[in-house]
């Protein structure tokens, strides 16, 4: 259920306030840039929905406090929730500006030579960094005339990165993180430390104990017509993969079909309990329609669960994915084992791409030696200096196997909206469920197998909490891998050959944590990660400095690093010290963290 509309992004046109002539001449240019900006921004960046996401333009230019206060009001009164100033000359900084610290802020100064925009961009960015507000500069590389009314391409590249990030922020204020459980397995990441959701994301965490989950099943709790429908179309799609369970752990065929059936049932409740179902109200069950307002969410499941109940990893995987019996869908994050640190990754690559997420496991780190030693294959390509195994008891998203199609051809895994029936059949046709591992898993269920395709650039992070620190993040972009089939069958074997797979080539850069492959996986810093489609690297690293979480590690390119213009008032020689530095400094978006 909605109990908000989708944030904004508003335009301030900025101008000299001066009349007599210099305002007459700079009130046509100005307006235009923000309509330029506006339109560049609706027609490239989407909310995770698929909705393109709106701008709102100040009715006026602003060119004093009056007009200031005019757009403050109408931005509030639009859910704005990031704003881009744009001009072309010299205007009265404090005058014009806002100061509100939870907005991420952005300044466009043309690059033109009639008028002192740069002057203008200049000094608006030093009165932020006074006033402990970030801001993020954009001023084109090349001199433009000033009645050139187009957006240069280095220019374009800034807005849309900052709007993609800005409004992933906005999106998450007020929302909130569903903790089906608690604590699972003593992983540290599904201890969720409140304040951080509260202080870096403006998120509440809400504590579910993982009865509620069996009490709708036992009472009934849902649409049962949707169940059932549900139940058709597993029967249809769903292929059920081989038993590899010792003969005294092998579950009956009525109990295989009883725990198919709550697997299914898990993830409708799961999305009920997250998003509500109007439908429930018409059962008298209103209170459970409402739902919790969550945006992301994760369950405990080991042990206390999955020792008596049907395991997770159905329900996960499907809930985590780009569609259900429903069809198309947007994807929602859901971590299992409840590792919320692992969970808000995931959501935040959902927020920057509109795309499904994968939850792994980041288990194996397999030198070209070691390969070589138990197959007698020499790797090669993308997989040439290594490759780490990405592989999780069956929770990952069904889009993780790239059977998606994109428009070039090539595999992918698609917004939400985009994927057709040829792709969720594709990714079905593709994918298997395995009786799960009793040994884990007493309660049995089922658990998701692929081996994703190869070849496709993937952009994996972590984030971890840190005493006295607070958040860190790391990033690493790179490859999907392919292994000759009876390779990939060894070393899947010596895993768990009922998991989903994934075979991942960092790019590596030749120092620090990216050497070489071994030392990214020993940097990542802990044993979850998630990951998504592209190389999406940039726009996680400025996501980031908005929220105040440093990048310890990344393998981005230095040229497409892009935060607030502050962060260099604290050294340009060493970025990576600098970014702890701002970030402390300036503290978490919407609070102060005692962590």
């Amino acid at each position: 259920m909605k109990y908000d509309t989708l944030p904004t992004i508003g335009i301030r046109p900025t101008i000299d306030g001066r009349r007599l002539g210099v305002r007459e001449s700079l009130e046509d240019q100005t307006m235009n840039m923000a309509k330029a900006a506006a339109a560049l921004i609706e027609a490239n960046v989407k909310h995770a929905n698929g909705q393109p996401v709106k701008c709102v333009i100040a009715d006026t230019c602003i060119g004093g406090p009056a007009e200031a206060a005019a757009a403050n009001q109408k931005f509030a009164e639009n859910n704005v929730g990031c704003s881009l100033i744009v001009t072309p000359c010299w205007c009265y900084i404090t005058e014009t500006f806002e100061t509100d610290n939870r907005i991420p802020k952005a300044i466009w100064g043309f690059n033109g030579t009639e008028r002192p925009g740069a002057v203008y961009l200049a000094a608006a960015l030093a009165a932020y960094a006074q006033k402990g507000v970030p801001a993020f500069s954009i001023y084109g590389h090349d001199v433009q005339d000033a009645d050139d009314t187009t957006i240069p391409e280095d220019v374009a590249e800034k807005i849309l990165r900052f709007a993609r990030a800005g409004i992933a922020v906005a999106t998450l204020k007020g929302k909130g993180y569903l903790s089906i459980g608690g604590c699972a397995m003593g992983i540290a990441g599904s201890i969720l430390d409140q304040p951080f959701w509260e202080d870096y994301l403006g998120m509440r965490v809400q504590p579910v104990d993982m009865t509620e989950v069996k009490r709708r099943m036992e009472l009934k709790i849902y649409d049962e017509k949707e169940f059932e429908l549900a139940m058709e179309w597993a029967k249809r799609y769903v292929h059920i993969g081989p038993e590899r369970n010792r003969p005294d752990l092998i579950l009956s065929a009525e109990d295989k079909e009883r725990t198919l059936r709550e697997s299914i049932l898990m993830m409708i409740i799961f999305r009920d309990m997250m998003h509500g179902n109007p439908y429930l109200k018409t059962i008298d069950r209103e209170e459970e329609g409402l739902g919790f307002n969550a945006i992301c969410g994760g369950f405990q499941g080991q042990r206390h669960w999955t020792d008596f109940y049907p395991n997770g990893d159905m329900a996960e995987s499907l809930i985590n994915s780009t569609f259900d019996w429903n069809g198309p869908r947007e994807a929602i994050p859901f971590a299992t084992e409840n590792d919320a640190m692992n969970g808000v990754c995931m959501l935040l690559l959902h927020q920057l791409t509109g795309q499904a997420a994968c939850f792994s496991d980041i288990r194996t780190y397999w030198s070209p030696a070691a390969v070589k030693r138990v197959t007698g294959y020499t790797m090669e390509g993308h997989a040439a200096n290594g490759i780490m195994h990405l592989i999780n008891s069956g929770s990952t998203a069904l889009d993780g196997n790239m059977y998606s199609t994109g428009k070039d051809g090539k595999p992918c895994m698609k917004k939400t909206g985009e994927t057709t029936k040829e792709d969720i059949e594709a990714m079905m046709d593709n994918s298997c469920w395995c009786p799960a591992n009793r040994e884990y898993f007493r309660g049995g269920g089922y658990s998701l197998h692929f081996v994703s395709k190869g070849d496709v650039p993937v952009t994996m992070i972590r984030m971890n909490l840190v005493k006295g620190q607070g958040p860190v993040l790391v990033i690493a972009e790179g490859y999907t891998c392919s292994l000759p089939e009876k390779v990939n069958k060894t070393l899947d074997e010596r895993t768990d050959p009922g998991w989903p797979t994934t075979w991942f080539a960092p790019r590596l850069t030749g120092k620090g944590a990216f050497k070489d492959v071994y030392s990214v996986m020993a940097n990542m810093g802990a044993n979850h990660g998630a990951w998504t489609y592209g190389h999406i690297g940039a726009d996680i690293i400025t996501l980031a400095s908005m929220l105040r979480i440093p990048v310890y590690a990344h393998n981005v390119p230095e040229e497409d690093i892009y935060r607030p213009a502050a962060w260099n008032l604290f050294g340009t020689a060493d970025p990576e010290g600098a970014d702890f530095r701002a970030c402390k400094n300036f503290g978490p978006i919407y609070g102060k963290y005692n962590g």
